[in-house]
């Protein structure tokens, strides 16, 4: 019995290729017109002023800065809805904002990537955002998030926090050292 063999030509797929595939069929966001929206339809927010990618970039930005793994990127997309509504409102904040998001994604491209949002691997914006943690873009939109993203109180169940305690006699003697996830 004879056996024959077809050879197929050998298909070529480069670590780049194979990146943005998957990051393409993992990505969590949709960007349309004039919103940003959860692949899964979960969540949507209307953009005013900015692009929605301009809003992506923001989001993923908040997600590096702090990141937590049991945060959805509704809760990051909420935490820079305030920027996107400054915008709206002063045009020199808007610039200040677009020209930092131009900056963030040329020093992906610099890097090897399509933009800031594009880059797959978090070690690698995180190295992106070192780079740039003194511009006074990074500290508005870090500063921002510090009330932006942990004064929601889907934030606080998330972390454990039951909220404000001067209302029912003060934290000391209702469980001031119940914290479990410190």
């Amino acid at each position: 019995m004879t056996q024959h063999v077809v050879s197929m030509p050998a298909r070529t797929i480069t670590r780049r290729d194979l990146l943005k595939k998957s990051i393409a069929v993992s990505a969590s966001m949709v960007i349309g017109s004039g919103y940003l929206a959860s692949s899964n339809a979960a969540w949507a927010m209307e953009v005013k002023a900015l692009s929605p990618d301009s809003m992506a970039t923001l989001v993923q930005m908040a997600r590096d800065i702090y990141p937590h793994d049991r945060f959805g990127d509704e809760l990051y997309a909420s935490a820079v809805k305030s920027h996107d509504d400054k915008a709206a409102e002063d045009p020199e904040y808007k610039k200040m904002l677009e020209v930092g998001i131009t900056v963030l994604n040329n020093l992906a491209k610099n890097r090897g990537h399509d933009s800031y949002v594009d880059t797959g691997w978090e070690a690698d914006r995180l190295v992106i955002l070192k780079s740039m943690e003194t511009n006074d873009f990074f500290q508005t939109i870090r500063g921002g998030l510090v009330v932006g993203l942990y004064n929601q109180k889907s934030v606080w169940e998330k972390l454990g926090y039951e909220g404000a305690s001067f209302d029912k006699g003060g934290y000391l003697n209702r469980g001031f050292d119940d914290i479990n996830w410190l």
